[in-house]
């Protein structure tokens, strides 16, 4: 498992290049659902592991989330990686620790994992950020943490309606919900709920996406923020807001996406990328309204977020930007925008770009 680390460390070509396998470990997810949970985990290595180890790993991980949420994947995922095979390879391979012990570094392990390949994704290397989630779904199973192994099921469910392949999304929106039912994280099965309703969207399945969004907000009404895990702590009213925005949109209610996309913008300072795809969320359900004018100044605002932040993905959502208003190049408003989209394309045109998305979510 940490051979992955290395190799990303040492930049191995097989990896970078690697491309996003539909179905990839799905009989290992299935497995890790319908197993017990965890195995015994207990090493007798050189290296004394303990309480001030794991949380070292834990607060660094915070940290290194909270950069990438301000400023993008492209700025700290090599800092990450490099921590990962340095840092925490020593303690998985040469640790002595008990059963307590591994479970809890297993987990932090998953946690910093699963954030190397979320940083991965946001730079849309997509079979590498694949491979790492995977890879710390194998972690968090070591560890007998259904709930973090929920967290990342959802997160490769997010990739895959991300890059156009929405049923798998939705296969893996469901094995998340059955993880955030076993271990009673609500936040998580909302955010599976929404995730499947999104996927349905997508399908154009209209009435089960209602279903999906029903149960997603029936279970966010049953979280108790304050009892469940830090890594779920980003899902909030806003988030859930603009995913479920995103579904209304693409299902074409573009009045009801307008409503939810500005309550998505309620949301906290920190997470800028998100507010930047959510400004341009906003401007493309006002766009189907034929609201030009506000259209245009969420999207400059959108633009205005971009230029501070390293991400392929925050690059996607320009480009599609850039196609949705590209009908209407004739009003003097969105001529401006679209001036300034090209200035922003050209100030990243050597910038590295991984496979495009299809859809944004």
């Amino acid at each position: 498992m940490t051979a992955l680390w290395k190799a990303d460390v040492e930049r191995r070509r097989f990896l970078l290049d690697s491309t996003f396998v539909i179905g990839a470990g799905s009989a290992g997810i299935i497995r890790w659902l319908a197993e017990p949970a965890g195995e015994r985990i207990s090493a007798s290595g050189p290296r004394r592991v303990g309480v001030a180890d794991v949380a070292a790993i834990r607060e660094v991980t915070r940290s290194f989330s909270e950069l990438d949420n301000r400023y993008g994947g492209g700025y700290i995922r090599g800092p990450v990686v490099r921590y990962l095979h340095t840092a925490v390879t020593p303690l998985l391979r040469e640790g002595s620790y008990g059963e307590a012990t591994g479970r809890e570094l297993a987990s932090a392990a998953a946690e910093l994992t699963r954030l190397a390949g979320w940083m991965a994704y946001d730079l849309e290397q997509h079979g590498l950020a694949q491979r790492y989630l995977l890879h710390a779904l194998g972690l968090a199973k070591s560890a007998g943490d259904h709930g973090l192994g929920g967290e990342i099921l959802a997160g490769l469910s997010h990739q895959a309606i991300y890059i156009g392949h929405p049923k798998h999304g939705l296969e893996l929106a469901r094995a998340a919900a059955v993880a955030a039912r076993r271990s009673g994280v609500y936040s998580l099965l909302a955010e599976a709920r929404v995730l499947e309703a999104h996927a349905l969207a997508l399908l154009g399945d209209r009435s089960s996406c209602a279903v999906s969004l029903h149960e997603a907000e029936r279970a966010f009404d049953r979280r108790s923020p304050e009892n469940e895990p830090a890594w779920i702590r980003y899902f909030d009213e806003a988030y859930l807001s603009a995913k479920v925005a995103h579904c209304l949109r693409d299902l074409g209610d573009g009045a009801q996406a307008v409503a939810h996309a500005r309550r998505s913008l309620i949301m906290d300072g920190r997470f800028v990328r998100g507010k930047m795809f959510n400004l341009s969320l906003l401007a493309s359900a006002l766009l189907q309204e034929g609201e030009l004018e506000e259209a245009c100044s969420a999207a400059s605002a959108a633009l205005d977020l971009a230029k501070g932040i390293r991400s392929t993905r925050t690059r996607s959502y320009v480009r599609d930007m850039r196609r949705r208003f590209a009908p209407h190049a004739t009003e003097p408003c969105v001529a401006e925008l679209l001036e300034r989209v090209g200035e922003y394309a050209g100030g990243h045109s050597g910038d590295h770009a991984g496979r495009r998305a299809t859809v944004m979510v």
